[in-house]
């Protein structure tokens, strides 16, 4: 996350994608300390102010874990793994964590 608003402030528009287990890191109600794990909530609470609007998260992905119905803790679009092959294909970077 760290990485991603640092690069925020060098980019027009940024596309951020979700897929496989980090569908797992938004959804809201979760007590990292317990896990003695960084908090990242705020974190991504940020992207709103940073403008990064273009967020995207996995359909397959949040049935995967059972997670279609969880509340996230940021608005994201949900698109399928081929919606969001075709929007990768349209960057011409991409960064993967």
């Amino acid at each position: 996350m760290d990485a991603l608003l640092a690069v925020s402030a060098f980019c027009e528009e940024m596309y951020v994608f979700f897929v496989g287990d980090a569908v797992s890191q938004l959804v809201e109600g979760q007590q990292p300390k317990k896990i003695l794990s960084r908090n990242y909530i705020n974190t991504f609470k940020l992207m709103e102010v940073c403008d990064i609007e273009n967020v995207y998260l996995c359909a397959e992905s949040l049935i995967q874990f059972g997670l279609q119905d969880s509340r996230l803790i940021v608005d994201a679009k949900i698109k399928s793994s081929n919606e969001i092959a075709d929007l990768m294909h349209c960057c011409s970077q991409i960064i993967t964590f």
